[in-house]
């Protein structure tokens, strides 16, 4: 089984910058592409931000230019740069990552257990 662990989590004023970190751990064999969600209250889980094993990006347009996704292949990490932060991005915010824990395993999705994100005006 492959665990998904995000952490960098927390308040910030509108402006202000914050980190979050997703560490995999497990059996694991391969991950494939990373991305970050966001979720709040009543609304559908979107996807913020995904990044492929070789390292190319997208963003969903309410982060470009402000959100920046990078991995870490060698040690299973990815991490969210988030800068001028907005009410409006406050969500809960999980790690995603699509990978096998065997060779011949197939692909399965991992979701990590969530991290808050809490932006004050």
């Amino acid at each position: 089984q492959v665990q998904l662990v995000e952490s960098g989590g927390g308040l910030v004023q509108a402006g202000g910058s914050l980190r979050l970190s997703c560490a995999a751990s497990g059996s694991i064999f391969s991950i494939n592409d990373m991305g970050w969600y966001r979720q709040t209250p009543g609304k559908q889980r979107e996807l913020v931000a995904a990044i492929t094993r070789g390292g190319t990006t997208g963003y969903a347009d309410s982060v470009k230019g402000r959100f920046t996704i990078s991995r870490d292949n060698a040690k299973n990490r990815m991490y969210l740069q988030m800068k001028s932060l907005k009410p409006e991005d406050t969500a809960v915010y999980y790690c995603n990552a699509q990978g096998r824990e065997y060779p011949s395993s197939p692909a399965s999705d991992y979701w990590g257990q969530g991290t808050q994100v809490t932006v004050s005006s």
